[in-house]
C-alpha cells in the first residue's frame, strides 16, 4: 500500500484527501495538519455585518477520519527531504512518502510596505487569515469613533480571493449604514481595476450612495503611486509619491507568496509561487510532490477555496493514476465565487477551465461569467445562493 501525505488541512487539502479515500479504499492517506479546527477564510466577511460567528465558520476533521479513515496528524512540517521523500515534523517525527501533495497555502511578504510587520499586524489586522485577526478587526470597526475613516490596503495581484477586499468594503458598509452613518470606507488599491468591479459598484451606487459626497465607500486606484510606508504612531500609510492617508481603523492587507515551507523546500520560482503541471499538479522541480491550492500556480485560476476543491479533485485522481500506473485523465477545473455586498444583494463570477493546445489552463469560451444585470429579483437569489454554496462547499471539503 502506497503512502500518501497531504500537508495542509484547508479546502484543498482536505479534499484531496477525500477524494482519494473514494478512489482506493487500501491507500495509506495522511493528513498533517497544525489546527484541530478549521475556521475558513470563506464566510470570515460576513462577521463585519453580524451575519455569522466564528462558531458557525468553524469545521473539525472527525469526519475525514471516522467516515473517511484518513490518519491525522495535529502537527506541522518543519522541512521536507525531497531526496529521500521524508517530512520532518515540528515534533521530531519523520513521515515518509511516496506522493506528497502540499496545499500550504499563503505567506506574506512583510518588506512590501515598511513599518508593516507580523507583530504591528496584531495593532493593524490584515485579517486574511480567519480567526483572532477577524475578531479584532471586526471590535475596532465596532469602537471606531463616530465620523472616523477605515482604510482598507488592497494587495497586488495575486493574491487569494481577488473579490474579497471588496465584499469586506461592503460588508463593513453595511454595518456602518446601520450605526455609524457618517463614517467613510477608503480602498487604496495598487491595481487598475478588480475582480466584478462593476458589479461591486452598482451595487455601491444602490445602497451606500457610491460616487456622491457622502458616499460610505471610496476606491482609489493607487497603481503607479502604491503605498510603500505605515506611520504607526499617527494611523497613517504614505504612498510612492509621499501621499499621506489617515484613518481611524487600518486594515492592511500585504502583498502574497506562497507559504514558507514551499519556498524552503525550493518549490516556488522567482514569481514566488509555485510552478506546476496542471494535468498532474506535479512541482515542475519534483515529479514526487504535487501543489495545489492558494500556493500554486494555476494562473488564469484565481486562488480561491473554491479553485482549490476543485484542483484537489484533478489532482487526487492524478496520484491515483499515477500511483497504478496509469495514464491521468485529462483535467478540468471550475472556479466560481459568491460576494455579498448586503445580505439580500448577492454577486458572482463563475469560470471553466481547461487544458489548451500548448497544455497550458485556459479559460473555456462563452462559458462561465459574472452575474446578469436588470432583474430586481437576482441579486436576491444570488445572495441565498452565495450561502448554500459555502455550506455546500465546506461539506464537500471537510465531510
Amino acid at each position: 500500500m502506497a503512502n500518501v501525505v497531504v500537508v495542509g488541512g484547508g479546502f484543498g487539502g482536505a479534499t484531496a484527501a477525500k477524494t482519494l479515500r473514494s478512489l482506493a479504499a487500501d491507500l495509506n492517506i495522511t493528513l498533517i495538519e497544525p489546527k484541530a479546527d478549521y475556521i475558513t477564510c470563506p464566510g470570515s466577511n460576513w462577521l463585519f455585518a453580524g451575519l455569522t460567528s466564528l462558531p458557525q465558520l468553524t469545521v473539525d476533521y472527525l469526519a475525514l477520519k471516522q467516515r473517511h479513515g484518513i490518519r491525522l496528524v495535529t502537527d506541522s512540517v518543519k522541512s521536507i527531504d525531497r531526496d529521500r521523500r521524508r517530512l520532518r515534523l515540528t515534533s521530531g517525527q519523520d513521515l515518509a512518502y511516496d506522493r506528497l501533495i502540499l496545499s500550504p497555502g499563503i505567506a506574506f511578504q512583510w518588506d512590501a510596505i515598511s513599518g508593516y510587520t507580523a507583530a504591528m499586524a496584531n495593532v493593524f489586522p490584515h485579517a486574511w487569515q480567519a480567526g483572532t485577526q477577524t475578531t479584532l478587526l471586526v471590535r475596532q470597526l465596532q469602537a471606531m469613533p463616530a465620523g472616523g475613516v477605515v482604510l482598507i490596503v488592497a494587495p497586488p495581484d495575486p493574491y487569494r480571493c481577488p473579490p474579497g477586499p471588496y465584499e469586506r468594503a461592503s460588508m463593513m458598509a453595511y454595518w456602518l449604514k446601520q450605526h455609524n452613518p457618517r463614517a467613510k470606507i477608503i480602498i487604496l488599491d495598487p491595481k487598475r481595476g478588480f475582480s466584478k468591479q462593476a458589479l461591486f459598484e452598482a451595487g455601491w451606487r444602490q445602497h451606500f450612495r457610491y460616487g456622491t459626497a457622502d458616499s460610505l465607500i471610496e476606491w482609489h486606484s493607487l497603481a503607479d503611486n502604491p503605498i510603500t510606508q505605515l506611520d504607526a504612531q499617527t494611523h497613517t500609510v504614505i504612498s510612492d509619491f509621499g501621499d499621506r492617508f489617515r484613518g481611524d481603523v487600518l486594515n492592511i492587507i500585504p502583498a502574497q507568496t506562497a507559504a514558507t515551507l514551499a519556498s524552503e523546500a525550493s518549490l516556488t520560482d522567482k514569481s514566488g509561487w509555485c510552478p506546476v503541471n496542471p494535468q498532474t499538479s506535479q512541482s515542475l522541480f519534483d515529479p514526487y510532490i504535487h501543489v495545489i491550492g492558494d500556493a500554486a500556480h494555476f494562473a488564469p485560476i484565481p486562488k480561491s477555496a473554491f479553485a482549490a476543491n476543485s484542483e484537489a479533485k484533478a489532482c487526487a485522481i492524478a496520484v491515483y493514476s499515477l500511483l497504478n500506473e496509469q495514464t491521468a485523465s485529462t483535467a478540468n477545473w471550475l472556479n466560481i465565487c459568491y460576494s455579498l455586498i448586503t445580505p439580500e444583494h448577492g454577486i458572482s463570477v463563475a469560470g471553466i477551465y481547461e487544458l489548451d493546445g500548448e497544455h497550458a489552463v485556459a479559460a473555456v469560451r462563452e462559458a462561465g461569467g459574472v452575474s446578469q444585470v436588470g432583474s430586481p429579483e437576482l441579486p436576491i437569489l444570488e445572495a441565498d445562493y452565495a450561502r448554500s454554496a459555502y455550506q455546500s462547499l465546506v461539506n464537500n471539503s471537510f465531510r
